[in-house]
Formats: structure tokens, C-alpha cells, sequence
């Protein structure tokens, strides 16, 4: 199969993922503060209706992976869910604002949710169809990049919005996400080897028969990596900005500063993390990565508050730089290094035929970890009397367990197009 790594169309494919992370970051902050003012929904049930995503995530997206694996149409395996789910997400994101009542909201979200799940696999399954394999660690930084560079826009730009009026930013992210899938469709063209081939790929069901029967266990072994360094990463996020005024001292506002420190340098180094990935290997920057950010987490356990609150500069974007803010922004690198290059390893266990099951699987397991990792550290916080800095001590086991599981992995990294 004669594919070439064009870098433009990937940054077009990027777009695409873009606009989900616009999504996604509008809901997180705004949809809260719309279930609690204009609804008065109790804190509980808010925490319950923002873990909806993530379940319909989990259910639908695996199996759509796998349906976009065996759909044959004169537009390509994966476009048909593009163009049926973008559309539809940015509908219910225009009326989701618009909702004057509790049942008309949850409707649009149920609309968002379901349509979001329906075309997120499939557009991230068209990298490793249009990228050769020795690329894909490159392709996957310029998505993340992509993804980042939206959840930031979304963060600057819609707290702007929010305050000229609370629509803004619910259509700014329609009409983004509008235009990526637009512009994903008449500039991406899927590979007709593959849309000719013969190979029938077979559903999810008998996919994870097959990887859990392979003597291997490659597949297993990553995919468990992945649920235990997302567990890791999720639970301190989860809990931040709660560890920073209760643990460290600080006001919440600067407790989500540090976290978009973190989150810049993720963005910054997703680039160069896929060219090491590619360079060096792909479990091996995975391997380095998990150790960075186990040692940054657990520096953050060890060192006491007033030593990791000591303010060392000021910068014009990130504000006020203290010790912690140095060790999070290292660990935003080595999240880096892991996430950026897991991908690519998942979709290089198997042929392009498969490449949606797999990252459906990817999905299903990170998405898992999103679940149960604030709920296990919320009844870690709880049972030990409030005590934040556990998160600090938890993580890194988690982590271990990551690298435990990364360390037999065999296949995954860059194979020969003839694969």
C-alpha cells in the first residue's frame, strides 16, 4: 500500500479531533454552572449527569470502532459517521444553552453525548489509515496538538464569549465543529485499498475473543497499561483544584493555573513526543515517560506545601510559576511521551482493516479509567479524613502497575507497509 506521510492532511485531520476538544471543554465548564444556577440541581447529581459523556462513551464508541472496520460505502468506512454525528453534535450543542427547561436540556445533552460517541472513533481511525505506520507517532502529536490547541481556545476564548453571553461559546464550538468535519471530508479521502479489500474484518465481540486468546498478550498487556496510567493521570485531575486549596493552601483559581501549565506543555511537547516515540521506540519513550511522571508525582507526596508553594518567577502566559508549578509542567512532558505514542502502538498491533476496533478498545479502556479513577480517589480522600496529599501517593502505584504491564508488550511499534 503506497501511503505518504503528508503532513498537511494531517493537521486537516486534526481538525477534526479539534473540534471534539472544543466540545468537550465547553461542557465541562459551562454545563455545571447551568445545572446549578438555572436549574438548582444539587452538587451529587451534577457530579453524576458530567460522568454521562464518559459512560455513553464507553458503551457506544467501542462498537462503533469495529462497525466503521466492516461498513463498505462509495464515501469510505469512516466518513458516513463523520457526516451523520458531527452535524448532529452541533445542533445539540446550539440548543443545549437554549434549553428553558430541565427535560429539553437533558434531551440535547442525550443528543450531544449519543452523536459525539458516534463519530470520535471513526475520525481518529482515519490517521492510521492515511498515515504509514513509521509516521503514525508524528501523525498522533500533530492530533493532540490539534486537540490541546482547541481545549485552550476554548478555555481563553470562551470565558470571553461567556462573559459577552453565555451562548457564545456553545456556538462557537457548533460552528467549529461544523467546519472541521466539512473540511475533513472534502480534503481526507480514505485509502481505496482499503475500502476494496477483501478481508472482512470481524465484529468487537470476536476482536477481543482474539486478543485475549493470542499467546502474545501484547494487546491485553497495553490496553491494561493504559487503563492504569489514565486512572493515574485522571484522578489528579479530578481532584486538583481541591488538593491545591486543602493540601498546598491556595486559592482554587491558582489551583487550575498549575493544571494549565500542565496542560501547555503537553501541548507544546506533543510534537516532539511523537518524533522520539519514533525514533527511539515507541515503549521505550512510553517507558521513559511513566517514570518521569511517577518521580514528578511522587516529588509532589514528599516535598511539604510551603516548599512547593515557594513562588520562583512569573511568566506572561503562565502566570505565576511556584515549585510545584515547575514539577507539573515536567510531568505535562512525560504525559506527553505516553499519550501521544500509546496510540500508535495500539492501532500497530493489528492490520488498517482493524484499526477502528483497536482504537475503539483504546477508547473503551482510557474511558473506563476516566469512570472509575475519580470515584476510587474521591473514596480514598473521604475515608481518610480529607487528606489531599494521598492523591500524590496513590498515582504512582497505578503507574507502576503501568509500566508492569507495558514492560511485556512485544508488538506495537513501527511495521513494514506490507502489514
Amino acid at each position: 500500500m503506497d501511503r505518504k506521510f503528508n503532513i498537511g492532511k494531517t493537521f486537516l485531520l486534526g481538525l477534526g479531533f479539534f473540534g471534539v476538544s472544543v466540545i468537550w471543554s465547553v461542557y465541562n465548564a459551562y454545563v455545571p454552572i447551568f445545572l446549578a444556577d438555572r436549574f438548582l440541581m444539587a452538587a451529587g447529581f451534577i457530579g453524576f449527569f458530567m460522568t454521562l459523556d464518559n459512560i455513553a462513551a464507553m458503551l457506544i464508541q467501542p462498537a462503533v470502532g469495529a462497525w466503521s472496520d466492516r461498513l463498505q460505502t462509495p464515501i469510505g468506512r469512516r466518513m458516513p459517521f463523520i457526516l451523520i454525528g458531527a452535524p448532529l453534535a452541533a445542533l445539540a450543542f446550539i440548543m443545549l444553552p437554549l434549553s428553558a427547561s430541565l427535560v429539553v436540556f437533558f434531551l440535547a445533552a442525550t443528543l450531544l453525548l449519543l452523536s459525539m460517541a458516534i463519530w470520535r472513533t471513526p475520525v481518529v481511525a482515519l490517521m492510521p489509515d492515511i498515515t504509514p505506520s513509521k509516521y503514525r507517532s508524528q501523525a498522533n502529536g500533530i492530533i493532540n496538538f490539534m486537540g490541546g490547541l482547541g481545549a485552550i481556545i476554548a478555555f481563553l476564548g470562551g470565558a470571553t464569549l461567556y462573559e459577552m453571553n453565555p451562548n457564545y461559546p456553545f456556538w462557537l464550538g457548533a460552528g467549529l465543529v461544523a467546519v472541521s468535519a466539512v473540511l475533513v471530508f472534502v480534503f481526507i479521502k480514505e485509502p481505496k485499498e482499503i475500502l476494496k479489500s477483501e478481508k472482512t474484518s470481524p465484529n468487537l465481540i470476536n476482536s477481543i475473543k482474539l486478543i485475549l486468546q493470542d499467546k502474545d498478550k501484547s494487546a491485553v498487556r497495553i490496553l491494561l497499561a493504559i487503563f492504569f496510567w489514565f486512572i493515574a493521570y485522571n484522578g489528579i485531575e479530578a481532584f486538583f483544584t481541591l488538593y491545591g486549596k486543602n493540601h498546598l493552601g491556595i486559592p482554587e483559581s491558582d489551583g487550575a493555573r498549575l493544571l494549565g501549565q500542565l496542560s501547555l506543555l503537553f501541548v507544546l511537547f506533543s510534537l516532539p513526543a511523537g518524533y522520539i516515540g519514533a525514533a527511539i521506540g515507541r515503549k521505550k519513550t512510553i517507558m521513559i515517560g511513566i517514570l518521569i511522571m511517577a518521580v514528578c508525582i511522587v516529588l509532589m507526596f514528599f516535598l511539604p506545601a510551603n516548599v512547593l508553594t515557594i513562588l520562583l518567577t512569573k511568566l506572561p502566559v503562565l502566570g505565576k510559576i511556584p515549585v510545584i508549578g515547575i514539577i507539573l509542567m515536567v510531568t505535562g512532558i512525560s504525559w506527553a511521551l505516553i499519550n501521544v505514542n500509546s496510540l500508535p502502538m495500539v492501532v500497530d498491533m493489528t492490520d488498517t482493516a482493524h484499526a477502528g476496533t483497536y482504537t475503539g478498545l483504546y477508547y473503551l479502556f482510557s474511558t473506563m479509567a476516566a469512570i472509575l479513577g475519580p470515584i476510587l480517589y474521591g473514596f480514598i480522600i473521604q475515608f481518610s479524613g480529607n487528606m489531599y496529599g494521598l492523591l500524590m501517593l496513590v498515582s504512582p502505584i497505578f503507574l507502576v502497575f503501568a509500566l508492569l504491564s507495558i514492560a511485556g508488550v512485544t508488538k506495537g511499534e513501527i511495521q513494514s507497509e506490507n502489514s
